[in-house]
């Protein structure tokens, strides 16, 4: 027997249905129009529901904006992150599979159609930054930064501060094909291409961090 505070199974997927399809609705309006020129009344209409169903589903724009980039990225980034190489492993071959993983993720188109909207938006709309710095990059730089934390713990490199460590080895791994990337003046890399990329990097890092017995 259900109490009040019980959702029937019907019921809650029902709603995992329709928040689907809010989100699917406002991945369109969102990557072709952008943060300001998308309003939730847009969103609303093209739903063929009221505005105010859609509140009950995300209180503002920004809280639908930060759900659909943690949409976009989560399963992607969750697989570069959550399955990341043993510290206790081959030291090179890992670095080079976190940074093949993590350089494939942020070139994707979901994750640089994101990106673009972000640096678009950010200098009129500040918040746009700081929910997706919050929903994406933090996120991801708390895992690296275990991660480092770890091939300290092992010996594997240097003992400095893993969040600088994080975030050097990061930089080194975007360095000029991020940019390049995000302004369109290249197309999409092959992994052949995205892999050689990364083992430079990861050569350079190793030279800066790497443990006098790597």
């Amino acid at each position: 027997m259900l109490t009040t505070s019980e959702t029937p199974p019907a019921e809650s997927g029902k709603s995992e249905m329709r928040r689907r399809a809010i989100l699917d609705v406002a991945r369109e309006a969102f990557l072709s129009q952008g943060f300001a020129a998308t309003s939730m009344s847009e969103i609303a209409t093209r739903l063929g529901g009221s505005k105010g169903t859609l509140y009950n589903y995300f209180r503002s724009k920004e809280e639908l904006f930060a759900a659909l980039m943690i949409d976009i990225c989560q399963g992607p980034a969750n697989a570069v992150f959550d399955h990341m190489p043993a510290p206790d492993g081959d030291l090179r071959n890992g670095l080079i599979e976190l940074g093949s993983g993590l350089l494939g993720f942020i070139l994707s188109p979901p994750s640089m159609s994101i990106h673009r909207i972000v640096v678009a938006e950010a200098g009129r709309f500040p918040q746009v930054g700081r929910i997706f710095y919050e929903a994406g990059p933090e996120r991801g730089q708390e895992k690296m930064t275990n991660y480092f934390v770890g091939l300290i713990d092992a010996g594997k490199i240097k003992p400095v501060d893993p969040l600088m460590a994080a975030r050097r080895f990061k930089d080194l791994v975007l360095s000029d094909v991020y940019s390049r990337r995000l302004w369109g003046v290249i197309g999409d890399l092959t992994p052949a291409q995205i892999r050689a990329h990364v083992e430079e990097a990861v050569d350079i890092f190793l030279a800066a961090f790497g443990a006098v017995s790597e």
